[in-house]
C-alpha cells in the first residue's frame, strides 16, 4: 500500500479515536468540528505538493524544551546534547516557534509532536500550539507538571494531546524516572479522565519490561483509567553501557506481533509501536519520508535518536530541509538497509556520521 495512504488511515484513526473521548463533551465536539475539515485540508495540500514533487510528511517532531524537571535513566535526549546541554546554543524562542508551526501548517503537516526536555517547562510555547487549531500537537511528557491549571489549560486546548511517559508500574516507572513519578502519573490520569480529555502513554520498552508492558491486563487496566492511545517506543541505546535493555530480533518480531493481536482486542484504542510499525510503511519513516526532528535550538535532525544536523531552521525553512541533499542520501541509506527491526539509523550510525564531513 502506498506510504501516504497508510499513514493517512493512521490519522484517521486517531481521529476516530478522538471522537469516542469527544462526542460527550461540548468543548471536545468543538474540537472535531474545527479540525476535521482542517484534516482534510491538509492532506488535500500535501497531495499538491507531491504533485509538484516535494513529498510533505504529515508528522514533525519538535522538543521544544532543552531543560527538564526529572533525570530518567538512559535519556536519548539528554545523550544526544539536546536536554541539560551545556554547549551554550539558545533554545529557540516563541516567535521563532511560531514561524516554524506557520511554515509546517502552509505544506500540509498536520501533526507536530511536542518533546524535550519537558514541553511543561515551555508554557509559551504550548500556549502558541493552542492558537494553532489547524494543527495537533501531541506533547510527550513525564507527566509530573500536570497540576490543576495545567489539565485545565489542557481541556481548553484540545489539539494538545498529553502523551504520559510510563515504564510499566509504579515499580518500573518510578526505577527510571525518580520515587514517586507514578503516583503523579495517576493523578494525572484521573484528572484528565474527569474532564474526558483524550490522553496517551509511551512506553519505552525493554528486554525488563517487555512481557508486563504487553499482557492484556496491563492495556486493560490503561484503557479503564482512560488511555485512548499507548505508544510503544522501543529502546534505543543512547547512554553507554545500557545496550543490555535493547530488544533482540525476536523480541522486536514478538512486540510486533503482540501488537497486532492487540489493536484487535482494543479496538477503541490506538496502540503503535516504534519502529516497528515502520515496517508495515516499507521502512524507517526518518529524514522527512514520514517525519523528522526538529530539536530545541532549531537544528534539523533526521530522527531524535540520530541527532546530526546539517540545517537550522532559524535560516533555512523546512521545505529548504526536505528538499536537501542530506535527507535524500540519508533516505537512501536507510531504504539500502533494509527492514531489520530496531532503528535504521542509530545502527548505520558510521555511515551517517560520513555524511556530515
Amino acid at each position: 500500500m502506498n506510504l501516504n495512504i497508510m499513514m493517512d488511515l493512521g490519522m484517521t484513526q486517531i481521529m476516530k479515536t478522538a471522537g469516542r473521548f469527544y462526542m460527550n463533551n461540548a468543548r471536545g465536539r468543538a474540537f472535531l468540528r474545527c479540525m476535521l475539515p482542517e484534516m482534510a485540508k491538509s492532506t488535500a495540500i500535501r497531495k499538491q505538493q507531491e504533485k509538484k514533487g516535494l513529498h510533505v510528511p504529515p508528522f514533525l517532531i519538535a522538543s521544544i524544551a532543552s531543560q527538564c524537571n526529572l533525570r530518567c535513566a538512559g535519556c536519548y535526549a539528554r545523550a544526544g546534547g539536546g536536554c541539560g546541554s551545556t554547549i551554550g546554543k539558545s533554545d529557540l524562542d516563541t516567535l521563532q516557534w511560531g514561524k516554524i508551526f506557520d511554515q509546517a501548517s502552509e505544506l500540509g503537516t498536520a501533526f507536530i509532536l511536542l518533546a524535550g526536555g519537558e514541553p511543561f517547562l515551555r508554557r509559551d510555547i504550548l500556549e502558541l500550539a493552542g492558537k494553532c487549531p489547524n494543527l495537533i500537537f501531541p506533547v510527550f511528557t513525564n507527566g509530573t507538571m500536570l497540576n490543576d491549571d495545567a489539565v485545565e489549560f489542557l481541556d481548553q486546548h484540545r489539539n494538545i494531546i498529553p502523551i504520559l511517559s510510563i515504564e510499566g508500574n509504579a515499580e518500573e516507572t518510578d526505577s527510571r524516572r525518580g520515587i514517586g513519578t507514578y503516583d503523579q502519573i495517576e493523578s494525572a490520569m484521573a484528572a484528565l479522565k474527569k474532564c474526558h480529555i483524550l490522553f496517551g502513554v509511551s512506553i519505552t520498552v525493554t528486554k525488563e519490561n517487555l512481557k508486563l508492558v504487553t499482557e492484556y491486563k496491563f492495556l486493560s487496566s490503561l484503557e479503564n483509567k482512560g488511555c485512548g492511545v499507548t505508544l510503544y517506543v522501543e529502546y534505543v541505546p543512547a547512554e553507554a553501557g545500557t545496550e543490555h535493555l535493547v530488544l533482540d530480533t525476536g523480541e522486536i518480531k514478538l512486540l510486533q506481533k503482540i501488537c497486532l493481536k492487540m489493536k484487535k482486542s482494543f479496538r477503541r484504542m490506538v496502540i503503535l509501536s516504534f519502529p516497528g510499525d515502520e515496517q508495515e510503511m516499507g521502512g524507517c519513516l526518518a529524514s522527512g519520508r514520514g517525519f523528522f526532528h526538529i530539536n530545541p535550538y532549531g537544528d534539523a535532525e533526521p530522527c531524535p535518536f540520530s541527532p546530526h544536523a546539517k540545517q537550522n531552521l532559524t535560516s533555512d525553512s523546512i521545505e529548504d530541509v526536505l528538499r536537501s541533499q542530506y535527507f535524500a542520501d540519508l533516505r537512501e541509506i536507510t531504504a539500502n538497509a533494509g527492514n531489520h527491526g530496531g532503528c535504521t539509523l542509530f545502527d548505520q550510525k558510521e555511515q551517517v556520521e560520513r555524511l556530515m564531513a
